[in-house]
């Protein structure tokens, strides 16, 4: 009996034996391959390697959108253990202000890995990153930050929550910007949890281009706060304006107020966000008069002393009535523009054949899109000659019959008064790669000839006689020679002409003897007022006194010499008055110099952007403060780096001296 349960025992051993055998011949031999593949897969993974997206500055190196280290905390529903997630939740509600129920509600749901927090500040990350438990973990995920907020909103765009620019520089640009990711081969333990980096299979990101744009961010701020000023003053729903050099095409400031902040941008509507100086026409009034006078002195078809018939403002061609706001017996054609009679360009405009006329203005740009680099232009509308009706001229002539864009007029303008060339509106001054290439730089395009110098000239001089004697009036300024044109429009709707809703506008330039400046001001819909020489040209007035004082250097020479003796420019006096102005000078800059992988440089004195470049490679995380150069740095130069340090970085942009108006 003894002697066969002995031999039992040792039938039993030799078959576990030999299955054992078979199993281990089956993993080893048999299935050893796809095993391998398994464990492989288990033990070892890809992580993305997420690219710096590149930084956007203003002409003068402003630093406007940068990129902040966030950290964005997650669990694995699959790994964490329920007294863990009571743990953490009561740790991120005392650290976020939240109940602790709402995180434990988030990690009730089914999905696998569930984000608790999005992109917390590095400030409040630090200290739960170092919690340890099993399927609790965290990514260091950029944000995207637009420095001035609402500032240049719809010329920057923002980023959507997939990180995908929308609308702006930050869509049209979104390849370069965004640069490449890159990859690296991870080791992981038993729980999922990073163990080991292979330095051997780094695929390293490439950080997206530097993008340097034709706004002055001086500019920008004051044409936005004088237009939000003028809405609300006014009573108007919106406000568009546009600045432009008229000389090289440059847009040097575009704004639409109403407007949004990009940083928060899913708190505002579809109307806030839309670019609407270059996504929405509307006709343009008798800020088009211009372009019909020009054509027509060009062609030498009138003279400036003739007198025309104005039939006290009231006038009956083809049996359509044409009415001046202003009646006036006669007026000769200075006057006519200068008192924006809507008779006397009805019958000027006559004399013009209709394929010439029509030339001239697809000349200035009308009917096709401007090409300038922001998503969504549209490219207004201009009928072909064969398309008019028997009046279709008559209605042209003072800017009915034809929708154009805020951008397009602007455009427009700089070609009357530069001389007679259009030039392509542009937004970029340079493009700069990460290793310091110039991918692109500006360069005026020129795309044709409108009207001769001669005919520029006398335009100039016109439209400066609209401001002293005119309709332009409000524009007018003591400081510095300012030239334009107001406009009127009744707007379309439900298909018919509202007498209660119009466009309000006024395009000018200074100073008229060397036009350096364009600017389009229009409201839509202004309750109070009405007329753009009421509303339009008094904001204008306020944007271009306001910019002469801000660059007074650039103007000087042009200013009304009774008024230079006001303007001071010694240091004694840069005290004297709140509203000080100053001649820019700049502070002295110097380059970052990395002396060690492991210590903190001098960044004293320094730009931004090579600030920005040299902790990215040394792994420093970083907080601006302020913009321009940098004037200080929480993080001593030459103190040793652990990897855990935050770099606050403050910057002043330029040293205030002496002028006041």
């Amino acid at each position: 009996m003894n002697n066969s349960r002995a031999l039992l025992v040792i039938i039993s051993i030799l078959i576990f034996f030999i299955a054992l055998v078979i199993k281990l011949v089956d993993i080893q031999i048999v299935h050893a391959e796809e095993y391998s593949y398994y464990a492989q897969r288990q033990q070892t993974g890809v992580e993305k390697i997420e690219a710096e997206r590149g930084l956007i500055y203003d002409r003068n190196n402003v630093l406007l959108v940068y990129n902040r280290s966030d950290v964005s905390f997650y669990v694995d529903l699959r790994m964490i253990k329920q007294k863990h997630k009571n743990e953490i939740a009561q740790v991120f509600a005392k650290k976020f202000k939240k109940s602790k129920t709402y995180y434990l509600n988030l990690m009730k749901g089914s999905k696998k890995t569930i984000c608790i927090e999005k992109k917390a500040s590095l400030e409040i990350a630090s200290s739960l990153k170092k919690l340890k438990y099993s399927g609790f973990f965290y990514k260091e995920e950029p944000t995207r930050v637009f420095h001035y907020d609402n500032l240049a909103a719809h010329v920057l765009g923002y980023l959507d929550n997939e990180d995908k620019g929308v609308m702006g520089i930050s869509e049209y640009y979104e390849d370069a910007l965004n640069g490449e990711d890159g990859s690296r081969i991870i080791q992981k333990n038993a729980v999922g949890e990073t163990v080991t980096v292979d330095d051997e299979e780094i695929n390293p990101a490439v950080s997206g281009d530097d993008f340097y744009l034709t706004i002055d961010k001086s500019y920008q701020f004051i044409l936005e706060d004088e237009l939000r000023k003028g809405v609300e003053e006014y009573g108007a729903i919106s406000g568009t304006g546009v600045i432009m050099d008229p000389n090289t095409g440059e847009v040097l400031a575009l704004a639409n107020i109403d407007d949004f902040n990009p940083n928060e941008y899913w708190k505002y509507n579809d109307f806030q966000r839309r670019n609407r100086a270059i996504t929405d026409t509307y006709e343009p009034g008798s800020t088009f008069k211009s372009f019909t006078l020009a054509s027509l002195i060009d062609q030498k078809l009138c003279r400036l002393n003739e007198k025309l018939n104005l039939e006290n403002g009231k006038y009956k061609y083809q049996s359509v009535n044409i009415r001046d706001t202003h009646p006036f017996k006669s007026l000769n054609v200075v006057e006519i523009l200068e008192q924006s009679s809507n008779i006397g360009v009805a019958k000027l405009v006559q004399r013009i054949d209709d394929e010439k006329y029509f030339k001239y203005l697809r000349g200035f740009g009308f009917g096709n899109s401007t090409s300038l680099t922001l998503p969504g232009e549209t490219a207004g509308r201009l009928r072909k000659p064969n398309e008019w009706s028997k009046v279709s001229k008559t209605y042209l002539s003072f800017g009915y019959e034809i929708s154009v864009t805020p951008v397009q007029i602007a455009a427009g303008y700089c070609a009357l008064v530069n001389g007679g060339v259009l030039y392509e509106p542009q937004l970029i001054q340079r493009q700069i790669s990460q290793n310091d290439e110039l991918v692109y730089e500006f360069a005026p395009k020129e795309i044709r000839r409108v009207i001769s110098t001669e005919t520029s000239d006398v335009m100039r001089d016109l439209l400066g006689g609209v401001v002293k004697n005119g309709t332009g009036k409000k524009a007018f300024s003591e400081l510095i020679s300012i030239g334009g044109k107001t406009g009127t429009s009744q707007k379309l709707v439900d298909g018919s002409y509202s007498k209660q809703h119009y466009n309000s506008s006024f395009v000018g330039f200074f100073p008229v003897e060397n036009p350096q400046v364009v600017c389009l001001i229009l409201l839509n819909s202004p309750d109070q007022g009405r007329y753009g020489g009421l509303v339009a040209a008094p904001i204008f007035k306020s944007v271009a006194e306001r910019i002469v004082q801000n660059d007074i250097e650039k103007f000087q020479q042009y200013l009304n010499p009774d008024l230079m003796k006001n303007l001071k420019f010694a240091e004694d006096n840069s005290g004297d008055d709140e509203r000080t102005k100053t001649q820019i000078k700049p502070i002295s800059v110097k380059e970052v110099k990395v002396s060690s992988n492991n210590k903190m440089p001098d960044l004293v004195n320094c730009q931004i952007k090579d600030a920005i470049y040299a902790l990215t490679k040394l792994g420093v995380k970083y907080k601006i403060k302020g913009t321009g150069i940098i004037t200080s740095q929480s993080i001593a130069p030459g103190q040793k780096l652990n990897g855990k340090d935050i770099c606050l970085i403050e910057c002043s942009e330029y040293q205030v001296r002496g002028a006041s108006l």
